[in-house]
């Protein structure tokens, strides 16, 4: 069958529309989600020698059943997919048979405009199953809460789901558990919990005092006081077990044939950062063709909005978020110790950008080096960075 097919619908099953050479839906059908479901599509899909698949989601299981049966698929973002349903229908109306048949015509039409997706290797999609799995919802929660009476206890550690947060937390889970901190009690602490940061009791007791005051009673503190506890003891057991999962990340990225790439453009202590973007960029070299393509992706580059004689840039938001911030502490910790990058930094900031504006700069500039390097198989080597050693000479000079 020389068409396209079009896959949307809820989690319990799978709208298909196939549409022919001519626009027409040759057939319609639903498939439930399930084993039976998954093998009964594959194989009609198979029999139907159908071109091409369009889905509007990149990953998934889904996914991957398809690819292991060796059928081409694209993903098309809802942002593509929307602003394109007034073409066949100006009735305004939304179903999940219109949708696979927009998704289906975009296929068939406008193929050449969409990538096809190739699986990463096993190693891989490992990797970004592990550093995905790190991500806590209840830290969220946490934060929000001691957001609404207590937001300066939100900035004492980072990240809130930190073993020394949810310790403090534990013993001053509200402000008036913490009336009576000084700074040698606080140092007494951090001394018990075996603190391994480098700033001085003084110094984290002044992020404590300088958060907004609350202004919840006494019924409303008792309350959000339980709701911490609560929220604490749920998250102990799991970040005990996230950093056993930690160690695992760190051997896997080890063991992965392009980690030592990414672990050469970070220092020791920021790994964690180099196993994230060489999960999220993966290994399939086609899926970025350019640095800009990697930029975008990753949300360093804006996006271009031109009308006559108006002109500007707006913050992307549509991109890979987990690599965005991977990029942003990439950044972070770069312009502290590379005088290149420290470089591009500065005189972003002197042109008015702020600190997200000018990390994100610095981050579509180390887009290329990046991609060089992973294109290359290389790793990063200062000595041969030529922009970062012009600089140094000149200072020199």
């Amino acid at each position: 069958m020389d068409g396209s097919l079009a896959l949307t619908g809820p989690a319990r099953s799978t709208r298909c529309a196939w549409s022919t050479r001519t626009g027409r839906i040759a057939e319609g059908r639903r498939f439930r989600q399930d084993e039976a479901g998954l093998r009964a599509l594959c194989a009609r899909l198979v029999r139907l020698q159908v071109r091409l698949v369009a889905l509007e989601r990149p990953d998934g299981l889904l996914i991957e059943r398809l690819l292991d049966a060796s059928l081409p698929v694209v993903a098309v973002h809802p942002n593509q997919v929307k602003p394109s349903q007034p073409r066949y229908s100006v009735a305004g109306g939304k179903s999940d048979v219109f949708d696979s048949f927009v998704l289906a015509e975009l296929a068939r039409t406008d193929s050449h405009r969409f990538r096809v997706l190739v699986p990463d290797s096993d190693r891989t999609k490992a990797l970004r199953a592990a550093t995905r799995a790190r991500e806590i919802g209840l830290a969220n929660q946490l934060r929000d809460q001691l957001g609404c009476f207590w937001p300066g206890a939100t900035k004492v550690f980072w990240p809130v789901d930190s073993a020394i947060t949810l310790a403090f937390l534990r013993r001053y889970p509200s402000p008036i558990d913490a009336r009576g901190l000084g700074e040698q009690r606080l140092a007494a602490f951090l001394t018990r919990h075996g603190y391994t940061g480098r700033k001085p009791a003084r110094e984290l007791l002044g992020r404590l005092r300088s958060g907004a005051e609350g202004r919840a009673d006494v019924l409303e503190m008792a309350a959000r006081r339980q709701i911490v506890l609560a929220l604490v003891s749920a998250l102990e057991p799991i970040v005990a077990r996230i950093s056993e999962l930690t160690i695992e990340i760190r051997h896997a990225i080890e063991a992965h044939p392009d980690g030592l790439t990414f672990r050469s453009l970070v220092d020791q202590n920021s790994w964690l950062c180099a196993a994230t973007m060489l999960a999220e960029i993966g290994d399939c070299r086609e899926r970025y063709p350019n640095y800009r393509a990697l930029a975008a992706d990753a949300g360093q580059a804006p996006v271009a909005v031109e009308s006559g004689k108006s002109k500007q840039a707006k913050f992307r938001w549509a991109c890979d978020h987990r690599l965005r911030d991977a990029f942003d502490t990439l950044s972070d910790a770069s312009r502290r110790h590379n005088p290149w990058a420290t470089d591009i930094y500065d005189r972003a900031r002197a042109r008015g950008a702020s600190n997200a504006h000018a990390a994100r700069i610095l981050g579509r500039a180390s887009c290329k080096i990046i991609w060089r390097l992973w294109h290359d198989h290389d790793t990063y080597d200062p000595a041969r960075h030529t922009a970062r050693q012009r600089l140094i000479s000149s200072r020199a000079a």
